[in-house]
């Protein structure tokens, strides 16, 4: 391989770390009319966290994060008793870095409607996620199967279904 070749590759390589580096800091919440907020992994982490104890894949474990009710109403997402009406409809589109995507009812995250916390996770038993579930990992308790359980949570997108 020539020097001018090994230059490129270094970069291109470089390049995507840098891409993948930031994606992973970052948490897009897009709303219905367009309205996109972008939360930091800081961000995130200096929010008021809840704590779970859960059984994943039958081995406990403790999970701390942002309930998905807070995250989303930080980002001017309307729960409570603002959610009525063609609202009730509306479901929340979680996507991760490897394209998975599932999603929750508003209802089923919003306090005023459901007695779950439903949270994304940036820690496992008190230590940051691991490379296989960083940066986020939403963890929803009293899901018979953890099909919803996303690891390396990049997006969180509200959908009105008409």
């Amino acid at each position: 391989m020539t020097e001018r070749r090994k230059l490129l590759v270094c970069l291109i390589c470089c390049f995507f770390f840098v891409v993948t580096s930031l994606s992973a800091q970052t948490l897009q919440v897009i709303d219905v009319e367009g309205h996109t907020a972008t939360l930091t992994a800081a961000q995130i982490s200096n929010m008021p966290h809840t704590t779970v104890k859960v059984l994943d894949h039958d081995v406990p474990a403790q999970f701390e994060g942002v309930s998905l009710a807070s995250l989303i109403s930080s980002a001017g997402v309307p729960l409570g008793d603002k959610l009525r009406g063609s609202r009730m409809t509306d479901v929340l589109m979680v996507e991760a870095a490897d394209g998975y995507k599932v999603v929750f009812a508003l209802a089923e995250i919003d306090p005023a409607f459901a007695v779950r916390d439903i949270i994304l996770a940036d820690k496992r038993d008190g230590k940051p996620l691991d490379a296989k579930e960083a940066p986020f990992r939403i963890v929803a308790p009293g899901d018979k199967r953890g099909a919803r359980w996303v690891r390396q949570v990049t997006a969180l997108r509200l959908i009105a279904v008409k």
